[in-house]
């Protein structure tokens, strides 16, 4: 509930979104609580616990080219250790071959919002323990 810890759940979210577009998968698993829980759209799929979500989001974009940027986080504390966040945020993701074929399209540019949970753990560390995002709009490239 101070600069500090505003300052560490800032720097989490940087970290997952170099971790994932590099495909750094330990240092992406490292953002997130055992228990984590994604929620996806526009699947509207829900994944339970960290493997699972990981393995998930592996299977999406391991093999993709991936930009994602978040900013204007907007925290609330709701306890020493428990924060709620709203991210603005936009992603770019081009697919490869195969995933190009189940999706109809080469890629997309994504507008909205993560909404999240974060904790701090045993450890100090804040990390996510469960992410919603929603798209306001989207733009999809090389429509087939």
């Amino acid at each position: 509930m101070n600069f500090a810890d505003w300052a560490a759940i800032v720097a989490t979210k940087a970290r997952y979104c170099r971790c994932l577009d590099t495909k750094d998968w330990d240092g992406y698993t490292d953002c997130f609580t055992e228990d984590f829980l994604l929620m996806t759209p526009p699947e509207g799929n829900n994944h339970q616990g960290r493997e699972a979500a990981i393995r998930y989001v592996r299977s999406c974009v391991e093999k993709a080219v991936t930009v994602h940027h978040v900013h204007n986080p907007e925290i609330s504390f709701d306890g020493p250790d428990s924060a709620n966040v709203v991210w603005a945020m936009q992603d770019r993701n081009t697919w490869d071959e195969e995933r190009r074929q189940q999706m109809g399209c080469a890629g997309h540019a994504g507008y909205g919002h993560y909404h999240e949970h974060y904790v701090r753990c045993a450890d100090g560390k804040w990390r996510i323990k469960s992410s919603r995002l929603s798209y306001l709009h989207m733009d999809r490239f090389g429509v087939e």
